[in-house]
């Protein structure tokens, strides 16, 4: 069963409520005010939520809190952002077959909002079907999130699940191959076949891929490194991996 959080992109804090309503191009779901709220930028905010017909809703000062999910910076706003692109990643696995990459990304603990924002970016711009982003153990798609992404991330692929162990298993039970990059991995990316429907893990920052989600895996890749050069950060890591899985689809 989905949750909002599937459905919607919460942003919270004075000005990133303004950005998106003033964004024309964002479906706003709804608007919710702490009671007591007061400022010009407050005003802003009701006066562009009503001209948009869009719901005005208002709340506790703890509820903004609860549904912001962060207590020391909704400073009594928050807006509900319509992602067309977020999907279940059960759903996703049964959608009618389509042209184009079914090549995903997972992020198996990937916890710093900026690599998961530019992350985000990348695979959208390198036109990969999704992006899985578990609940546990990654960020939720807060402004931090947003911002690192410069804004793709309203329109990205994101996949949910609960945890990145059980997104892997729906797409390996669906059919998906699934690889994970390791830098001490013997097979190099570049000359490794894969599939069209290959789920590409990458793991945490620091530990790599969690040992459950190794468990899973079918194929480990490495990206070649020169002059003792041990690791990329992981959204660097992501833009090589998802711009060769481009190149094969242009380049088959």
């Amino acid at each position: 069963m989905p949750s909002p959080k599937d459905t919607f992109i919460t942003v919270y804090g004075r000005m990133p409520v303004l950005e998106v309503l003033q964004d024309a191009g964002l479906t706003v779901d709804k608007v919710v005010v702490a009671e007591g709220s007061r400022g010009e930028s407050l005003d802003r905010i009701r006066d562009l939520a009503r001209r948009r017909g869009i719901d005005l809703r208002t709340a506790s000062a703890h509820r903004v809190k609860v549904l912001a999910g962060n207590g020391k910076h909704d400073q009594g706003v928050l807006a509900d952002v319509v992602a067309p692109r977020m999907a279940l990643v059960e759903d996703f696995v049964q959608r009618p077959a389509a042209g184009g990459s079914d090549t995903v990304l997972v992020l198996d603990a990937v916890s710093n909002p900026s690599n998961v924002g530019m992350i985000l970016r990348t695979a959208t711009a390198a036109g990969l079907a999704g992006v899985v982003l578990p609940r546990a153990g990654s960020p939720g798609v807060d402004p931090l999130v947003v911002k690192a992404s410069a804004g793709v991330a309203y329109r990205a692929p994101i996949l949910r699940c609960r945890t990145a162990a059980d997104g892997v298993r729906t797409l390996k039970d669906a059919g998906w191959k699934v690889a994970g990059l390791d830098g001490g991995a013997p097979d190099d990316l570049y000359a490794t076949p894969l599939p069209a429907a290959t789920a590409l893990v990458l793991g945490n920052e620091t530990e790599g891929v969690s040992q459950e989600v190794a468990g899973l895996v079918d194929t480990w890749v490495s990206i070649p490194m020169a002059n003792d050069v041990e690791s990329l950060n992981v959204s660097n890591a992501a833009a090589v991996v998802c711009f060769e899985l481009l190149r094969r689809r242009l380049h088959p």
